[in-house]
Formats: C-alpha cells, sequence, structure tokens
C-alpha cells in the first residue's frame, strides 16, 4: 500500500507498506536475516524499515521521491524473490 503523509508540517512523504507471510516462522526469520543487511545507497531520501512478527515479513518504506522509493521497491522485490527461490530449491528449513 502506497500513501502520502506530512511530518511536521514540512513536505510531503511518500510511504510505501509490504506484507509477506512465509509457510513458517522460521523461514521468514531466514528471509528477514538475508534481506536485513542491505542499507539503502543513498544517505538521504529513504528509508526502509524490516519486521517479523510470526511467519510475516513487513517493510516499510518512506521516500521524498516516488522515484527513489520505485527503485528502492523493485530492488527489494528483486532479492525477495531470489531468496525464495532459494529457499524453495534447497527445501524447507532444518531446526537448530
Amino acid at each position: 500500500m502506497a500513501a502520502c503523509k506530512t511530518e511536521n508540517g514540512s513536505e510531503r512523504k511518500l510511504e510505501f507498506f509490504l506484507k509477506v507471510p512465509f509457510p513458517s516462522e522460521r523461514e521468514a526469520t531466514i528471509a528477514l536475516q538475508s534481506l536485513s543487511p542491505d542499507p539503502e545507497p543513498r544517505k538521504g531520501g529513504i528509508t526502509k524499515n524490516l519486521d517479523l512478527s510470526g511467519q510475516t515479513l513487513s517493510v516499510r518504506w518512506t521516500a521524498d521521491e516516488a522515484r527513489i522509493l520505485r527503485v528502492s521497491v523493485s530492488s527489494f522485490l528483486d532479492h525477495l524473490s531470489l531468496v525464495m527461490e532459494t529457499m524453495d530449491a534447497f527445501g524447507p528449513p532444518v531446526s537448530q
């Protein structure tokens, strides 16, 4: 879901929310650990927050410009797709 918001009467920020359900909490944790180390390349203009609630990975972006938001979300979805394909290829994770 995308939305615009104002912070303290300043410029409008764009927000995008994504929730990704996984078959198990372990797979959601693996995805979070795989996707968390990638900080945004720009130092300003966008923030990305990842959170885990049970089997659901939640991601929230806040950006100054639509173009920056689009590039970040697109890149994240590419990485998420790779993580999911890798988990599918190796089968369900073994409990530790």
